[in-house]
Order: structure tokens, then sequence, then C-alpha cells
């Protein structure tokens, strides 16, 4: 289900930053309000449905609400005439996600083994990142059907290209109706006898998240405080040479590698621990940043966005597995609810500053200043992250 939705979302993310800035005129400034509002609106609801999704006994009713809205509304891309509008359709996209997302995190902890859930979250982002694979270069491939030429790296597009891209947005409906069939059809839920009156009666710390929790959310929300969303990283690489037509090909590398490292960063955080790799990933993501300031050539963007999926793969699946390492089984909707708050929280001003320091100061200050804010958390992971989980061992 996964797979499918993120064919779907995937055709049209690689190509929007670009539609934003050469059909409808939008500044950096205006794409980082877009996507840090939706992802904001998300992480919102994402709090109030998991929640939620803990009051009762089934968490799959909230997955196929959130997927179909998404599901629907999305394709409506192709149909804008402004960035406003493009704002509208984003900001009910992400309610989708939001009410779907922390019932969904909770549901594959509901299900997977102790000893193995580092490997399930990671398994999970890696066929979510294999979507992301496939949609890129479904979307490359109608361009250039369409004509769409491999070399133009002008960021103004001709009534020819812009017809294409939102061409694609169209034909997203078909992968996101077969991801609403399986889900339907196919994704079974876990029934759960710790709901309702039951857990609130449940007394003392057993109910509670707990500090260790809390200090983890603050660091989470610090990093993504420098984590701007990844459309500025299509705009660098634009800059820097890579052709309109090749930025689906550009995305699809770097899902490519975080699908194929995804389900081992998690596996190895079941073995050597979460906070090594969160923090080794962190510290990575910092490097990248750094490099995509003072890149000057059209292969060194190729190359950091390999390096850059490389990063998520270590942490992708791991930070949610520490998630569900430390706050008690009837409370994990909620906890997935508030890291995915936090999340959101950062996630607007993160895009609003770099867009503003990207306008003012250049490509450069706006990626050094979200690699200072990315090594500044790495050094208080070391500190305020719990004891690593080793063997299968959750912490207690």
């Amino acid at each position: 289900m996964s797979f499918f939705t993120d064919v779907s979302t995937e055709m049209i993310y690689p190509l929007l930053p670009i539609f934003l800035a050469g059909a409808l005129g939008a500044n950096a400034s205006f794409i980082g309000a877009i996507e840090g509002a939706a992802e904001t609106t998300a992480s919102l609801l994402k709090l109030l449905s998991g929640w939620w999704s803990d009051k009762v006994a089934t968490r799959k009713p909230f997955v196929v609400a959130g997927y179909l809205i998404a599901s629907i509304v999305r394709p409506f891309t192709a149909a804008t005439r402004s960035a406003t509008q493009v704002l509208a359709i984003r900001l009910t996209d992400r309610v989708g996600k939001g009410i779907r997302t922390s019932p969904r995190d909770a549901l594959l902890a509901d299900s997977a083994p102790t000893e193995a859930r580092g490997r399930a979250y990671g398994f999970h982002a890696a066929a979510d990142n294999a979507g992301a694979v496939l949609g890129p270069l479904v979307a490359f491939f109608i361009l250039r059907l369409h004509g769409v030429g491999a070399l133009d790296t002008s960021v103004h597009l001709l009534a020819r290209d812009e017809h294409a891209i939102r061409n694609v947005f169209w034909l997203s409906a078909i992968p996101a109706a077969i991801a609403m069939l399986v889900l339907i059809m196919v994704v079974r839920d876990v029934p759960r006898r710790d709901t309702g009156a039951k857990s609130a009666e449940t007394p003392g710390a057993s109910t509670k998240l707990g500090r260790r929790f809390w200090g983890y959310l603050v660091v989470v929300l610090l990093f993504t405080l420098g984590n701007s969303t990844d459309a500025f990283l299509l705009l660098r690489a634009n800059q820097l040479g890579v052709p309109v037509a090749l930025a689906p090909i550009l995305w699809a590398l770097l899902n490519f590698v975080k699908a194929a490292t995804g389900t081992y960063g998690g596996q190895l955080s079941d073995t050597l621990g979460r906070k090594p790799l969160i923090v080794g990933g962190w510290l990575l993501y910092a490097a990248v940043y750094f490099a995509f300031g003072w890149a000057g050539a059209a292969w060194e963007a190729w190359l950091l966005f390999a390096v850059y999926g490389i990063f998520y793969g270590m942490t992708e699946g791991t930070e949610k597995a520490l998630v569900a390492d430390i706050v008690p089984t009837i409370r994990r909707g909620a906890a997935f609810g508030w890291y995915n708050l936090a999340i959101g929280l950062g996630a607007l001003p993160a895009s609003l500053i770099f867009g503003w320091i990207w306008d003012r100061s250049g490509a450069p200050s706006a990626f050094a200043f979200g690699a200072t804010l990315a090594l500044v958390a790495a050094l208080l992971m070391a500190f305020v992250a719990p004891a690593s989980r080793r063997r299968g061992q959750v912490i207690s």
C-alpha cells in the first residue's frame, strides 16, 4: 500500500517546486511556506488521530480515511492556476496524511515482534522509498514522451513543458487508486484489548510517556528546525545545472538509496542500538548540507543526493523504533502523534527561515544554517537520548 502511494506522490513531488517557480511564478519563500504549512497541518492532526486511535479497538479506519482523502485530492494539482491553489491542495493532501500516519505507525508497532521492531520500520520505509523510485521514473518517461528536453536547465517552463507536467500530475491518480484497493482488501488490522476505560484506569508510570521521551522529542524538534523541505534541494540541483527533465531521475536516485539502505539501517539499530544510528545520520546530514551550499557543478548534486539517501536509511525507521521502545504500549498512538507533531511544528519555521535566508543571502548561507542546527542536535542527542537498545531488549 505504501509502495503504490509513494509512486503516486513522487510522480508529483520532484516536479512541484519547478512547476511552482517556472509556471506559477512562486519564489523560494513561498515554496517554503507551502511545504512548511502543509507539514504543520499534517502534524497537528497526527497528534489527534494517534491519541484517538489509542481509545478505540481498531486503527485501520483512520488509515483508510487518511489515504482516501490524499488520493482523491492530489491529482488535482494538475488543474491549478496559482500558487495559492497549490497551497490549498497540499494542505488537503496533508490533512489525509495527518489522519493516517500516527495510527499506521502504531499499527506497525502492534504487528511487529519486539526483537525486530527496527527492521519492521526500516522495511516499511524501504517499501515507501521503493515507490518513490518508480514514481519519478514514470514521470520522467511521461515527460520524454511529451518531448521535454533532457538538456533544458531553465526554470522558466515552455508551454509544452507545463502541459507535460500537468499530465504527469493527472496520471498520478492511477497508482493512488491501486494503493487504496490494496489497503481496503489486503491490509489487516490488529484488534486490541487495551483500549478505552481499561487503559485510562491503568495506574502509575505505565500510562505516562516519561521524561526520556520528552527529552528525545525536544532534540528531534531542534533537528527539524534545520531540516527544511527537500524541494530546496531540487531547486539547488537546478541551479547547479541539472535539467528540468532529469529532476525526476535525480529524485529517483535519492529514493533508490533510501530504499536500499532503509531495512538494513533499521535492522542495524536492533543490534547496535538506536542512538548510534541517529547521531551518525544527523552528522551525515550536516556534512551533506554544508556540501550542497558550496557545490558548483551538476555532478556534485548527483553525488550529494545519493549520499543524502544514506542519512534517511540510517534514521527514518530508527527514529520511529526508538519512540515505540520508550513508551508504554497503550500510549503508542499518542506518542507517535507527539513525535509527528514535533516534526510538523519545526517544518513550517524551518522552511520559512530557509527560504528567507536563500532569498536574501543565497543558497550557501541557507544550507549552512541547516547544517549547523543538525550538528547541535546530534551533540545533544548523545546526552539526552535513552541508553542504546541491544539484542531486542526494550528500554524500561
